[in-house]
């Protein structure tokens, strides 16, 4: 089985020498997950293990593992062969919409001329048709600018890029056209769809700081539902955090719980207070993150769709198309096709639009809730004064150096166990020494 390419991540992340308790902070991982995942890449990568004469286990990883794990796995291969060609794919069905919005401008409009001139031509004043202007149209004209040659930067998905337009304003927006039809139709993604991962890296965070011990009114910002009644009083909420980090409850002498998580206090390296939200923060949807400029255009350009399309299907009705064949012809035969997509470009926003107002309604109540937890931290009261000064009673932290490690793959046995001999007989001489 292919290592888990978070896991991956975070031992990159912190250096290549790392503890269980260092990945499932970061990674926001289960312990058990983590140590899992750690020992199949240590085996699969060449990695080492660093034992501690208290038992911990550090694991040491080469700086290329990863393209260690690369020839080894054809999976892997392959999986990134597809992403590559998945950011091509998926950046050509974006464009796609936009390009059907501009060739059923164009075949709705070419039509309408063709219908009109051939009406003109038909009728018995011909001469006073073609000197009254009856068989000339206004044809629609779109100036797209210098962004229109902007489709050829097919790595939408970049997450480079993606950063890029979140960061930019309305101004400085880096969507062009094509990609501002989809954005119009469908939005740019779901915000929170890394939610998960952003509550358990910080929770994990918030217990490393805490030196590997909490209380339950220092995670309860981070989570959603805290239950009401004996759920709540009892703090059943803790059960999911406890189970991820094998953390355990400690009873104070008054009855209070705090939770004391061991694995977490093991670290390969002294860390810092990390920084880390107050709480855990919903971000709203956007409708797009096209500009108001842009989205105008894109309403503009499907008004002008649908409007042409209903003008032409009042001409089609008249019955002279059928005598035109050819272009006007095909026209006609996907006429269905042409009105739903005129009415699904505007109906599908405009649905949108709601939706994503009910939807950030809920986010934003969720972010108060959790909002109002903080508050109880900020002015803790008596008990809880007396459970933060429990905790720190089980907060420590220890770190593995090099000099702490009684064994590690890093050389051979038989010198560990040569170097191991020697430091009994130092010890043993030392005593003979002290007794004399």
């Amino acid at each position: 089985m292919a290592p888990n390419p978070i896991i991956m991540q975070a031992v990159e992340q912190m250096g290549y020498r790392v503890t269980v308790g260092d990945v499932a902070t970061k990674a926001g991982l289960n312990i058990n997950l983590a140590e899992r995942g750690l020992l199949a890449l240590a085996s699969d990568a060449g990695g080492h293990l660093q034992v501690a004469e208290t038992g911990d286990v550090v694991y040491l990883f080469p700086q290329n593992f990863r393209t260690i794990i690369r020839n080894k796995y054809l999976q892997i291969q392959l999986k990134e062969w597809w992403e590559k060609i998945w950011r091509v794919l998926f950046y050509l069905i974006r464009i796609s919409f936009g390009i059907v919005l501009l060739l059923s401008i164009a075949l709705i409009f070419l039509s309408i001329f063709l219908i009109i001139t051939a009406t003109n031509q038909d009728g018995d004043s011909r001469s006073e048709g073609s000197h009254s202007g009856g068989g000339m149209i206004f044809m629609p004209r779109f100036w797209f600018g210098p962004d229109w040659f902007w489709f050829l930067y097919w790595d939408y998905d970049n997450p480079r890029r993606q950063y890029e337009r979140r960061q930019s304003t309305d101004e400085g927006n880096q969507m062009h056209f094509l990609e501002v039809v989809f954005s119009f139709l469908f939005g740019d993604g779901n915000p929170n769809a890394d939610l998960e991962k952003r509550r358990w890296q910080a929770i994990g965070t918030i217990i490393r700081n805490n030196r590997g011990a909490v209380i339950a009114e220092q995670i309860a910002p981070y989570l959603d539902d805290t239950g009401t009644g004996y759920a709540n009083e009892y703090e059943e909420y803790m059960l999911p955090v406890l189970s991820r980090f094998n953390g355990r409850p400690e009873v104070s002498p008054e009855g209070q719980l705090v939770y004391h998580f061991p694995e977490l206090q093991t670290t390969a390296k002294e860390q810092q207070t990390q920084p880390v939200q107050a709480y855990l923060r919903e971000w709203l949807w956007r409708f797009s993150q096209a500009s108001s400029g842009q989205l105008m255009l894109a309403i503009g350009l499907g008004a002008v769709n649908f409007v042409g399309a209903l003008v032409l299907g009042s001409l089609l009705a008249s019955g002279t198309a059928a005598k035109l064949g050819g272009f006007v012809a095909f026209a006609a035969s996907i006429y269905g096709v042409l009105l739903a997509y005129g009415i699904g470009f505007l109906a599908v926003p405009l649905g949108r639009y709601f939706w994503i107002q009910w939807k950030n309604r809920k986010i934003e109540a969720r972010n108060q809730i959790r909002q109002e937890r903080v508050g109880i931290l900020n002015q803790p009261d008596a008990e809880l004064q007396k459970k933060l000064a429990f905790a720190q009673q089980f907060a420590a932290q220890s770190i593995i150096g090099h000099e702490d490690l009684a064994y590690t793959t890093e050389t051979d046995l038989i010198e560990q166990e040569i170097e191991q001999t020697s430091k009994l007989d130092a010890e043993w001489q030392r005593r003979l020494n002290s007794e004399e």
